[in-house]
């Protein structure tokens, strides 16, 4: 095969992903009733990069061959603490928006440390730990609410447009690409994160750093899922523990890293197309309430969707005999 078809074969999920987010889109633009706007391209943005963060988080597990069922609860988790600390002054709020951050990484590197050396399976692991999380959460905010002095200043920024033409949470998407995404996959510990959800055994036989591997999978995917979090706290001013929101958040992740061609048996895929795949999923939902759709149903039809996603990713591995087929 030739170096441009292997290229594209590796892409097909993200591009595919794209032409699907950018068809959906595009029908809701034109239904909705005040047309495609600046403000309503902001607030789908908004509204996408929040499920995009946590996706890009759930990727780097699935990439491994696992699952972080946790990720919501950071989410959740890291929500409220941004409620709390993102206050102040301006250098008081960066230094609380990093606060939030480090909370993430600390809670994603709790994972990776009991998954690796507890031996627990991811699923049971990041059950229990989610519910510590969540646990944290309802301690921050037992009631929903913010800090009297909250900063709406950063808030209103990361939420705004830069120009006053492009939304700043697809600049931040953008930016968290080129500066965690892009440099993790080509490094050393990016490429054993693949191998390892290819083959974990021929992973460890040719000497890569499995443990190293894991553990930055599980801690990054904390680290994208408290950006997530925190900005919720920016298009809220708030914090709330919802449990239901967080488990909603880990369950559509799934679904739009499948949507954006990552396997949910490890080693194929990209989070720049559980981004498309979390925009497209998000539209879906969009599209629910431009349509009209009884309230009662939408539900049912993004549980229907889901299914779709999840069984469409599974087939597609049971119909090979060899991965390397799925660049073919």
């Amino acid at each position: 095969m030739s170096d441009w078809r292997f290229r594209l074969a590796e892409r097909r999920g993200t591009l595919i992903a794209l032409a699907l987010f950018l068809a959906l889109f595009a029908l809701y633009a034109s239904k909705h009733p005040a047309g495609f706007t600046a403000n309503v391209v902001q607030t789908a943005a908004n509204k996408g990069a929040l499920l995009a963060f946590v996706a890009m988080a759930q990727t780097f597990v699935v990439l491994t061959a696992g699952i972080d069922l946790s990720a919501g609860m950071i989410f959740t988790f890291t929500n409220c603490l941004g409620s709390y600390i993102v206050a102040g002054s301006t250098p008081t709020a960066l230094l609380g928006c990093a606060g939030v951050l480090a909370a993430g990484l600390a809670c994603g590197a709790l994972n990776g440390l009991i998954v690796i050396y507890g031996r627990l399976q991811p699923i049971v692991a990041t059950v229990a730990s989610g519910s510590i999380f969540y646990g944290l959460a309802l301690w921050l905010r037992p009631q929903p609410g913010n800090s009297d002095n909250f900063n709406s200043d950063i808030a209103d920024f990361m939420t705004g447009r830069v120009f006053g033409v492009v939304p700043m949470s697809l600049v931040a998407l953008f930016a968290v690409v080129l500066a965690i995404w892009i440099p993790f996959r080509r490094s050393t510990t990016g490429r054993a994160v693949y191998a390892v959800g290819s083959s974990e055994m021929a992973a460890y036989m040719s000497g890569l750093p499995i443990r190293r591997a894991k553990f930055w999978a599980y801690t990054l995917a904390g680290l994208f899922a408290s950006i997530g979090g925190l900005y919720l706290s920016f298009i809220t001013y708030s914090g709330e523990a919802n449990f239901a929101n967080g488990g909603t958040y880990t369950l559509f992740s799934i679904a739009a890293v499948v949507l954006g061609g990552v396997s949910l048996f490890g080693g194929v895929g990209s989070a720049i197309g559980a981004i498309f795949g979390a925009l497209a999923f998000r539209t879906i939902g969009d599209l629910l309430f431009v349509f009209d759709l009884d309230p009662l149903y939408q539900p049912l039809f993004q549980g229907v969707v889901l299914l779709l996603a999840v069984c469409t990713g599974a087939a597609q591995l049971f119909r090979i005999r060899n991965r390397l087929d799925l660049f073919q």
